[in-house]
């Protein structure tokens, strides 16, 4: 769907007109797949395109959520199925058949001139600022330890994996996700290693263990640092590794490698030249990165960036995907060359439908941590968002190999 949604006053619309524009809306400009909307009274309509395409159900409990799509876009749908207003057997295949039909369920309704300036204030206090940044990430990855080892992998990696086969685990696939930027990257015993980013320690510990690297992990999580350190002391690495409360721009030293999986999405359009400056300065001559991260294709990002889509706004405060025309520009600009090893889109989403498998079986012992049912309808919303947008290659993650000449 469209990244930006669309702000008018919730009572300015009738009932009535709400209704039926929507379903106007539906019959007339859906061009490709089915849908079938079911409202409360039991009655179904189901609207045809004329080419192929996804199939989905949208089952309404309340009318309301027909005016908050019409008022808020993508990003009122999502708080919506959050409310309960609605829900469909398939959220991704619908969230799907909305982005292949380009506006279908969202942005029917021209912006208002106070949408953009919320919108700016909204990233303007969203910035990643160095206390912006803690916030940020505090924001979504202090949710704690318990809630995340519940549902994730047991190396606790929570980023896409790379599938070889369709019998591999997914532990399987994200150990070879690791190695394959190692291999990337040249990492070889007794290099010197700068992890921006390194979530729960999992690719310190196969560096450090593995490849006999001399780690240094940068978090802003106090519960990833934690348990980070735990894990290596653990494992015996303690004196390889050393995992940081800290920063990326307040790193100091060289490296000989560099490496950061999908923290570039959490730096923010503004600090872009900041990252890129302090990869090539903190890189030796000849020196290499290694990154994995999310992009959004270059035709959507100009629409994207302008707007504030549900994740930025429920999700990761602060966020930003970079399209690879924007990754080259900034890497072109700190003097860096850069290739893309590989693309690898739908084994992310390969990947978020095995979380979203193992978090619905751990919902019994997430709830008694003090999550409510809003709280998994949200994570059950962002998860099929972001399938949805794999499929339809909206969106995408790749391997990116920066060196510094």
């Amino acid at each position: 769907m469209n990244a930006q949604s669309r702000l008018l006053p919730m009572a300015a619309i009738p009932h009535g007109l709400t209704d039926n524009l929507l379903l106007s809306m539906l019959e007339h400009r859906l061009a490709a797949g089915q849908l079938t909307v079911i409202l409360p009274s039991g009655e179904s309509r189901v609207f045809t395109g004329s080419v192929p395409g996804p199939r989905a159900e949208f089952r309404l409990h309340r009318l309301r959520a027909l005016r908050r799509l019409i008022t808020g876009g993508p990003v009122g749908l999502g708080e919506a199925y959050m409310d309960g207003d609605w829900d469909s057997p398939d959220l991704a295949a619908l969230l799907e058949l909305g982005d292949v039909n380009d506006r279908v369920l969202g942005d029917p309704l021209e912006g208002h001139p106070l949408l953009r300036l919320g919108l700016k204030l909204w990233h303007r206090l969203h910035d990643n600022s160095r206390r912006g940044s803690r916030r940020n990430i505090s924001a979504h990855y202090d949710l704690g330890n318990a809630f995340y080892s519940q549902w994730l992998d047991p190396g606790m990696t929570y980023s896409a994996a790379l599938f070889a086969s369709p019998g591999e685990s997914l532990a399987q696939a994200q150990e070879r996700k690791y190695r394959a930027i190692a291999e990337d990257i040249g990492l070889k015993p007794g290099m010197r290693v700068l992890e921006i980013g390194c979530g729960w320690g999992g690719f310190a510990e196969l560096m450090a263990g593995e490849y006999g690297a001399t780690v240094v992990g940068l978090t802003l999580s106090e519960e990833q640092h934690a348990w980070a350190t735990r894990r290596l002391a653990e494992a015996g690495l303690a004196e390889r590794t050393d995992i940081r409360l800290q920063d990326y721009r307040d790193v100091t030293g060289q490296f000989d490698r560099i490496v950061s999986v999908e923290m570039i999405e959490a730096v923010g359009e503004r600090w872009w030249p900041t990252y890129f400056a302090t990869i090539r300065d903190r890189l030796v001559p000849g020196g290499k990165a290694g990154l994995q991260a999310i992009t959004i294709a270059d035709e959507r990002f100009d629409t994207y960036r302008r707007g504030c889509d549900f994740i930025q706004r429920h999700v990761f405060p602060g966020g930003m995907l970079p399209s690879p025309g924007a990754l080259q520009a900034q890497a072109d600009a700190a003097g860096l060359s850069l290739s893309t090893p590989r693309c690898f889109g739908m084994d992310y989403e390969r990947t978020l439908g095995l979380w979203e498998h193992d978090f619905q079986q751990a919902w019994s012992r997430i709830a008694p941590l003090g999550f409510d049912t809003r709280f998994k309808r949200l994570w059950e919303f962002y998860i099929a968002y972001c399938r949805a947008g794999f499929r339809t290659k909206a969106i995408d993650v790749c391997h990116l190999l920066l060196t510094r000449d």
